[in-house]
């Protein structure tokens, strides 16, 4: 009964956002130019949540319809078909039908034998859909593994173009995906929509995993003025008559105003959805209080800090989240009134923004899926990787200069340089000067270091210390604790006026 409490519970809260606003299917443009004049035209197709669309470019390609295995859904190989362009002619382009398999295994197939791209005719007549990426856990391990780009056509398009190829005619397409991400402004503008959870299997790692990856490109590009980022929280409601329901209780704050399943594998084990409500609102205040102090990249430090210093179930609490936040250097107590209380029976301004934007708008669909990510107000679609990523958004400029400079700063090797500012919120020794904090092209990362042949061993924001020395660090050691006694020396000699040579006699003296 508690089971279909719960599930009662969800349907209600999902059924009841679809039905405030609308999908949005994100689309690029497609034209066909053929021998066959009835189908020459532009058409709409929607874009794969998977692969690697050329955001910014052109892909102009053949069409070839396959005599066997239409639907894509065998490796191509078991019929001795390869799909390679020859030198000097057009990418091959393949038109495969609907049905029988994910779209995303159709997609690698065709990668595997050398398509440039794929189109996928619909088998029914309807309005386009998109071309998600599937959820369960043995297709995401191949998801990862496509690179070229998807789209979807209408059935009376694939049709026309089928009956083209049949006659002799020849099919060629130029697709293009400028349109959907030009900037409304002088910035490019997008948001990551994400969660502070991390126990719900695979699509919580992937967007770890891509947080990880892509922090040290966003603070640049945030901090030389090129982009403008909002990460968001997705949450839901109880309904009024569930409120008193454990499943709400252990789900919401607030008196059942916001609420975040448990999707943990294990239920009744580890933090419940109101930890995870609690931990988005706390991830929100701290980006609402770094861009008030014109450091809003701060946010990728604290969420990729807390994934490892706190994100294990013992750990994952508020004092485990306000050490991170000190060593950051931001105020504890703006976070906290930015937090309020969560047991009252009152709205949270931050979380009632959370939902509203959740809802879309105009040309804007609704945020359903976890991770989402928008740019400049357009549901991008494709690969969750750093490379994809970036190109996506530095698409987002209309001039091709900008687009090249944005790309050039941060796909060169050009570190973030945020150990200079605080020594990153890592551990340092002050008298040895040996720090934790390491620079690098993907943000700063808190390590304990390797002096001279010593190892030092900790969690690198805290604390680092040697436990025990090999015959190789020995000498290592003596020479660190060597330099710990002459600067405590010069320390407290200089105070006494005695010149820096004549404290080096004494020492060797």
């Amino acid at each position: 009964m508690r089971e279909k409490l719960r599930v009662v519970i969800w349907v209600c809260m999902l059924l009841w956002g679809n039905c405030l606003g609308s999908f949005v299917v994100e689309k690029n443009s497609l034209k066909v130019t053929s021998s066959a004049e009835s189908i020459v035209g532009v058409y709409d197709s929607s874009i794969g949540s998977f692969g690697v669309p050329k955001h910014g470019g052109t892909l102009v390609g053949m069409v070839v319809y396959p005599k066997a295995n239409k639907r894509g859904c065998i490796n191509f190989d078991q019929f001795g078909m390869s799909f390679k362009s020859r030198r000097g002619a057009l990418p091959i382009v393949l038109l495969l039908d609907r049905g029988d398999c994910f779209f995303a295994l159709k997609a690698l197939n065709a990668q595997q034998v050398g398509a440039a791209a794929i189109l996928i005719a619909d088998d029914c007549n309807e309005p386009l859909i998109t071309l998600n990426t599937p959820e369960e856990t043995l297709a995401t391990r191949y998801v990862q593994d496509i690179a070229i780009p998807s789209a979807l056509i209408t059935k009376s398009l694939g049709d026309r173009i089928k009956e083209a190829l049949s006659n002799w005619d020849h099919v060629d397409i130029n697709l293009h995906w400028r349109e959907p991400l030009l900037r409304p402004d002088e910035l490019v503008e997008y948001e990551f929509w994400t969660n502070g959870d991390y126990e719900c299997g695979p699509t919580c790692d992937s967007q770890l995993e891509f947080i990880n990856n892509f922090k040290g490109a966003a603070q640049i590009l945030e901090q030389k003025g090129y982009t403008r980022f909002t990460p968001h929280y997705m949450t839901w409601y109880c309904p009024a008559s569930f409120i008193l329901a454990e499943q709400c209780k252990t789900q919401c704050i607030n008196h059942g105003r916001y609420c975040a399943p448990d999707l943990k594998y294990y239920p009744n084990r580890g933090y419940d959805g109101k930890d995870i409500v609690i931990q988005n609102l706390r991830q929100a205040c701290l980006f609402k209080v770094a861009k008030e102090s014109g450091k809003p990249w701060l946010w990728w430090d604290y969420v990729t800090d807390f994934a490892i210093r706190c994100k294990w179930i013992d750990k994952y609490t508020k004092e485990c989240a306000d050490k991170v936040i000190r060593s950051l250097g931001i105020d504890v107590t703006k976070i906290d009134d930015c937090i309020g209380d969560t047991e009252a029976d009152a709205q949270n301004p931050i979380l009632e923004a959370e939902q509203k934007a959740q809802i879309g708008e105009g040309n804007r669909g609704d945020v359903t899926m976890l991770p989402t990510l928008m740019i400049n107000n357009r549901q991008y679609r494709g690969k969750l990787e750093k490379g994809a990523v970036l190109k996506a958004i530095c698409a987002g400029f209309q001039d091709a200069t900008e687009q090249a400079i944005c790309l050039s700063e941060v796909l060169t090797d050009i570190e973030t340089n945020r150990c200079s500012e605080n020594n990153g919120g890592c551990w340092e020794d002050n008298i040895a000067n040996i720090t934790a904090c390491r620079d690098t092209i993907r943000g700063r990362v808190c390590e304990c270091p390797v002096v001279n042949g010593v190892k030092y061993y900790g969690d690198g924001y805290t604390h680092c210390e040697i436990l025990g020395l090999g015959v190789a660090g020995a000498a290592g050691y003596a020479y660190y604790k060597y330099k710990i006694l002459v600067r405590s020396l010069l320390r407290y000699l200089l105070p006494h006026r005695l010149k820096v040579l004549e404290c080096e006699v004494i020492f060797i003296c």
